[in-house]
């Protein structure tokens, strides 16, 4: 584990240090940047509007029946925001995206394009990992800036809805603006990069490492998604940690 860590931790320097070349990569990163979107927008905007919704449906009542419901604007804001948007959006991009990444990459190393490459004295780093985890690392914050205002919808519809909850419009919204900042939601993004960087690492390194044909490609994914999950998790107590005193 450690020493896959380690390999993963020099592949995501040697990409990092390659960064200024990202320019000639351009056409691949509006390639990937496309594919992403194209491939999570409706399920960021499905989880999110139902996560919102559930939100408001937990805690709702309970804040009711203690005279708080005008409170509730303002806690699922901060949940979403904060924890749920960002974790939530980095678990289906690990899933979908980073699976991806690590079955086409993996084939890639399978049937030796990627020596053929190394023959061509082309980078497998440059070409293949930088553009891939330069496209996440833009794509994953704006599709949790997208997924939070649809979560925040969600919630509002519920309360309004939900005779248990009878809570406004406004007295959601207004709760909500008084009790979310920039500085929540930058929370939020900065998490949202973290994880990025944790998915393109990880699936991209995954893919490199791949052996043994076909099935070797499906060993390959099915870790990739489960590490990018547990490293998120991870990563995300330990920047909670950090970040609730800044």
């Amino acid at each position: 584990m450690f020493r896959d860590i380690g390999k993963m931790v020099l592949l995501f320097w040697r990409a990092a240090c390659s960064l200024p070349q990202v320019w000639q990569q351009r056409r691949k990163v509006f390639e990937q940047l496309f594919e992403i979107g194209n491939a999570s927008l409706f399920m960021a905007c499905l989880l999110s509007l139902f996560i919102g919704g559930v939100m408001a449906l937990q805690i709702g009542p309970t804040m009711d029946e203690r005279g708080l419901q005008r409170f509730v604007g303002g806690m699922v804001g901060l949940a979403i925001c904060k924890e749920l948007g960002p974790v939530m959006m980095a678990v289906l991009i690990a899933g979908r995206i980073g699976s991806a990444i690590t079955a086409e990459i993996g084939s890639m190393r399978v049937y030796q394009e990627i020596d053929a490459l190394r023959t061509m004295n082309i980078d497998p780093v440059h070409y293949l990992v930088l553009p891939r985890l330069a496209a996440i690392m833009v794509a994953l914050p704006l599709l949790v800036i997208f997924a939070v205002l649809v979560g925040w919808m969600g919630g509002a519809l519920v309360s309004v809805y939900n005779p248990d909850i009878r809570v406004t419009f406004a007295l959601y919204w207004n709760n909500l603006g008084d009790l979310v900042g920039f500085g929540d939601l930058a929370h939020g993004l900065i998490k949202s990069i973290a994880f990025a960087v944790v998915i393109g690492t990880v699936a991209c390194h995954q893919g490199l490492q791949t052996i043994g044909g076909p099935r070797g490609v499906g060993r390959s994914v099915t870790k990739s998604v489960v590490n990018a999950i547990v490293l998120i998790l991870v990563l995300d107590y330990v920047l909670t940690r950090v970040m609730i005193h800044l």
